[in-house]
């Protein structure tokens, strides 16, 4: 299986509900490194997964709804913890969704097998969400 991985940054405002969250239950903010890698079994002609250029614009795309925003007033996080996988999960459907629109292109979408995004707090703590993307 071939990999392909670009990073970008997302700056973001939420609050954890719940005593685990201990102080993160008030409004705080994090920034992420956000790491997508794209995996295909098979290269295009070119030799490549997918055109880095490109998957660089889908991935600041994505991320742009998200950046510099308070989570918690995204209807799409209503009553939700905003945890870092949540976080990364919702990254991940929204690169499957810009694929399967054609945001690479046919090829790319169909040679595009599983979807990786992990989000860096901190050089020591992370979490990630991968899977297919689901039609």
């Amino acid at each position: 299986m071939y990999g392909m991985t670009l990073t970008n940054h997302l700056m973001i405002a939420h609050r954890m509900h719940g005593a685990r969250f201990g102080p993160a239950q008030r409004l705080h903010g994090a920034t992420f490194e956000v790491e997508l890698t794209l995996f295909a079994d098979r290269l295009d002609a070119d030799g490549v997964v997918a055109d880095m250029g490109q998957v660089a614009a889908l991935l600041a795309d994505v991320l742009a709804p998200l950046d510099y925003r308070d989570l918690d007033e995204l209807p799409r996080f209503a009553g939700r913890n905003t945890t870092t996988e949540v976080l990364a999960a919702a990254i991940h459907a929204d690169v499957c969704a810009a694929l399967r629109a054609g945001a690479l292109g046919a090829d790319e979408a169909a040679r595009v097998v599983q979807v990786r995004v992990v989000l860096r707090e901190n050089p020591r703590a992370w979490a990630s969400f991968e899977g297919p993307c689901a039609p």
